[in-house]
């Protein structure tokens, strides 16, 4: 399997509800290192996987939607804890929309997965992986 990976960063604010949350019930600041790899068995016919600067550009727009905002004002979020774990699943599966709307080119829809991990800090990260 091939993979390639591109990064970008994202700051939001949020809170979540439940008492396995402690402190971050309270409406707090998170910033995110956020890696996308795109994942598929053989090369394209260019002999890549995906081009690098319509991945990058991509994954930037996504992040866009998200970044600088409070998500808890974000209907797209209502009543659901955004996790770095759900967080990472938002951004994969809008990730896939843009593949299938054909936005990272024709030979990424041969792509056979996608992962997102975010990475909190040095020490803590979350990733969804998901088919394409």
């Amino acid at each position: 399997m091939f993979s390639i990976t591109v990064r970008d960063h994202l700051m939001v604010a949020h809170s979540f509800r439940g008492a396995v949350f402690g402190p971050a019930q309270r409406l707090h600041g998170a910033t995110f290192i956020v890696d996308a790899t795109f994942r598929r068995a053989e090369l394209d016919a260019d002999n890549i996987v995906v081009d690098i600067g319509l991945a990058t550009q991509e994954l930037g727009g996504v992040i866009a939607e998200l970044n600088y905002r409070n998500l808890d004002d974000e209907p797209a979020f209502a009543g659901i804890n955004t996790s770095t774990e759900a967080l990472a699943k938002v951004i994969a599966d809008r990730l896939a929309d843009r593949i299938e709307a054909g936005n990272l080119g024709e030979g990424a829809r041969e792509l056979a997965g996608i992962s997102v991990t975010l990475h909190e800090s040095h020490i803590a990260w979350a990733t969804y992986e998901r088919t394409l």
